[in-house]
Formats: C-alpha cells, sequence, structure tokens
C-alpha cells in the first residue's frame, strides 16, 4: 500500500480519513527543509486530475493549489492530494517521519517509477481514498519518468491575488445590469 499524506476529515463528507483532522497537525513552525518538501511535493506524479476548485480549509481563503485541489500525485511510494504542499509551506503540518527520511535520501528529486512495481500498490491504496472506480491501474507505460511541471509558488500566487484585489477595488467584476423593461 502507498503511504497516504493530507487526507484530512475536513476535506471530505465521508468520516475518519486516514490521517485524521488537518487541526491536530498544524504547527507554528516548519521542518528545517521545508522549501525542499513542498518542491519535492509539487513535482509528483499526477495520478487523477480532478476539475474543482476548494478554499484553505483551515483559513477559507483561495490559495495556490485551489484549482484542482483533490487532484492526485503520487511518488511511487507515497500518495498525496494537489494541495498537500500548500498545507506543508502554509500551516507547517507535521510530515511522517518515513516519508521525510525517504525524501532525504531521494535527495529531493522525484524518483522513476517501475510501473509493474507500483500497480499493485495503486490498485489496493485507491479505493481507501475514494477512488475505487479508479482501480485497477490502466496505463501502458512500463516506467514514469519525472518530467519538469511548472507550479506556481506561493510568492507569485499571493503578488497575483494583490494585484488583481487593486484591480477590481469593489472586489467584483461584474457590472450592474441594466434594469429589465417591463
Amino acid at each position: 500500500m502507498l503511504g497516504l499524506l493530507g487526507f484530512y476529515d475536513e476535506f471530505d463528507t465521508r468520516s475518519s480519513q486516514p490521517n485524521g483532522s488537518i487541526h491536530d497537525v498544524v504547527r507554528p513552525v516548519g521542518e528545517r527543509d521545508e522549501t525542499d518538501l513542498v518542491a519535492y511535493l509539487d513535482a509528483g506524479y499526477n495520478l487523477i486530475d480532478v476539475m474543482e476548485g476548494g478554499p484553505d480549509v483551515i483559513t477559507g481563503s483561495p490559495h495556490r493549489h485551489s484549482p484542482g485541489c483533490s487532484s492526485l500525485l503520487t511518488d511511487g511510494a507515497w500518495l498525496w492530494r494537489q494541495d498537500f504542499p500548500h498545507y506543508v509551506e502554509t500551516h507547517h503540518v507535521s510530515l511522517p517521519d518515513a516519508f521525510l527520511e525517504h525524501v532525504r535520501s531521494q535527495n529531493y528529486q522525484m524518483p522513476t517509477i517501475i510501473v509493474a512495481q507500483f500497480a499493485p500498490h495503486y490498485d489496493e491504496t485507491m479505493p481507501l481514498v475514494g477512488w475505487a472506480s479508479a482501480v485497477p491501474w490502466r496505463s501502458t507505460a512500463t516506467t514514469l519518468v519525472p518530467e519538469p511541471r511548472a507550479v506556481t509558488s506561493k510568492t507569485q500566487f499571493d503578488a497575483a491575488t494583490l494585484a488583481q484585489e487593486r484591480n477590481r477595488p469593489h472586489g467584483s467584476w461584474a457590472r450592474p445590469r441594466k434594469p429589465r423593461r417591463t
């Protein structure tokens, strides 16, 4: 089975998610290498793309991973939601020691995945996170090789959000409609 990261009660209507409540793992300060850990999480292989949006479940604010927040990513050993890096960098959620050791032993580089070794773990894990319909693994690839992906940084997202707020001082893109003739 794949290790699970970021499957908190607040993200799903089903109770008893694998990682419990996010409020139990929020910390005032992150790991010393938090920036590298976030970059590693951002670089994961995209397994399932979900077309949805969601705010930060703690603050209610939009964040850089709001679009597609519950899409699933992996490194072949661990599985996480696309918005999990946001919670690591913003709320410094604690990470399992086994995950930290794994990432540090990889020198923060996303490994190549041998599909024949990965597929059984994928098939076993997906029903646990509510994706039984995604089983069995159907890819014809024999290996998954890491490719660079463009990911908006927190700094870029925050700057763009501020610029948008300055350009729409009243908080709405909508123009008032003309009254209907009756």
